[in-house]
């Protein structure tokens, strides 16, 4: 089968592995590559076109299937939650709970990267990089950006925002497409067996993509390294460290201090203690990257550690590894500003409200499966008009930060299984009494 747990586990570790080697190798070669190109200007452009042209092939992969993806992800992922109508009380506050979750990671990662600031003061990460859309050059008022963004969300053709990549209205297209199609019964049936088909399809080739991955990011990491030389160590390394330690420390808020206070605002309780039940869940999503793969081992400790009730377990986290995306949607907010800061891009108003919604909708979508969120970042940098190919450098360590937010991911779970597992249990001698 291929959704076995222990089959995901393998990929994922063997994925990891795989992208570690390959980033390694790279680093090294990209290394010892200045003292091997040659002295003419030409002859080295076009070496260090032919070393980057694998990455160059990787970024037009993850643009290309930005259109589809979204429509497949987003139609599948809001009609799984079945009929809107008859969620149910468990239902809704599920979805209450991811939304507001998904929403605080992606304002903690969007507050966090503009006071640190680590893309301001250097050059373009991507190994090509073009000239900037005219769109990004022309600053706007805050009222025009906010209208802008709200007219983006409803494009009069649908085809034309295909072609000219506004994420924004076909995400929210897809979203009430799905939730139309949960409420049609029957008569909606064959459309969601068609788009569930789709999805899955889109699926496998995203999976060869990230297979594919580790070797165009060796490949831009080469490129990089070739045409930096020197300062790609004395530029690029300290503001790559920078980077990373935005995203760590914004998820570190979202797992130590965020997802607590909720657990401790609507339960009481101590939020530490029941994280601590579900430690081994925590350690695999670390090692595994992948949420998929642990969900088998989040249920057990949910179940025996946290004494959560088959009922609301098997509802939750299920739904929360298939649509609660809280790590990677900070991630994809912080790696989408950055990329932005190291281009000289001032983002409006109007752009920082499209990355909160693009990141925390386009969450939902992120399968669980690792360096997915690759995928997801090229989404949102599209949906602020950036070239994916611009993401250049920062997928060399996306490995290593995925291991952070899945592990993110997977508290989030399970502390929305706390907290609606306790709303539940609070409901059940009222709901007894009125029978």
């Amino acid at each position: 089968m291929t959704d076995d747990p222990a089959r995901l586990k393998r990929r994922a570790n063997a994925l990891v592995a795989f992208t570690a080697t390959a980033v390694l190798v790279g680093a090294v070669l990209g290394w010892m590559l200045p003292g091997w190109l040659p002295e003419d200007a030409e002859s080295r452009r076009l070496t260090l076109l032919v070393i980057g042209f694998p990455g160059e092939l990787l970024m037009g992969m993850l643009k290309m299937m930005v259109v589809p993806l979204v429509v497949a992800t987003m139609v599948v992922g809001i009609a799984s939650l079945g009929d809107i109508r008859k969620a149910g009380k468990i239902g809704y506050r599920t979805i209450a709970y991811y939304a507001v979750t998904t929403g605080m990671s992606v304002l903690t990662g969007i507050i966090l990267v503009n006071i640190i600031q680590p893309g301001v003061g250097g050059t373009d990460l991507a190994p090509v990089g073009g000239e900037l859309p005219q769109s990004l050059m022309q600053p706007k008022g805050a009222l025009e950006s906010l209208l802008q963004v709200v007219k983006g969300m409803f494009p009069p053709n649908l085809l034309q925002a295909g072609v000219e990549m506004n994420v924004l209205g076909l995400i929210v297209f897809s979203v009430v497409l799905g939730a139309v199609l949960s409420t049609m019964g029957e008569r909606g049936r064959p459309v969601l067996k068609f788009f569930d088909s789709f999805n899955e399809a889109i699926m496998k080739i995203v999976h060869l993509i990230v297979w594919y991955a580790p070797i165009g990011i060796a490949s831009l990491l080469m490129a990089r390294m070739g045409n930096a030389g020197e300062a790609f160590f004395t530029e690029e390394i300290p503001r790559l460290a920078k980077y990373m330690t935005t995203v760590i420390v914004g998820l570190g808020i979202h797992v130590v201090i965020t997802l607590p206070l909720i657990y401790w605002l609507f339960k009481k309780g101590n939020p530490f203690k029941y994280l601590l039940g579900m430690a081994q869940a925590l350690l695999t999503a670390f090692s595994t990257a992948s949420s998929s793969a642990t969900l088998p081992i989040t249920l057990e400790c949910a179940r025996n550690n946290n004494k959560i009730s088959e009922r609301t377990s098997g509802f939750v986290l299920p739904l929360g590894a298939t649509i609660n995306m809280d790590g990677t949607a900070l991630y994809e907010a912080v790696a989408v500003i950055f990329i932005a800061q190291s281009l000289g891009i001032d983002l409006t108003l109007g752009q920082m409200v499209v990355v909160f919604f693009t990141a925390t909708l386009a969450a939902i979508g992120a399968a669980g499966i690792p360096e997915a969120g690759l995928v997801m970042m090229a989404i949102v940098l599209t949906a602020v008009g950036i070239d994916p190919r611009e993401a250049g450098l920062i997928l060399a360590v996306d490995w290593f930060l995925d291991r952070f937010r899945t592990m993110v991911n997977v508290a989030g779970d399970a502390i929305g299984a706390g907290v609606v597992d306790h709303l539940e249990q609070r409901d059940a001698p009222a709901l007894a009494a009125a029978a």
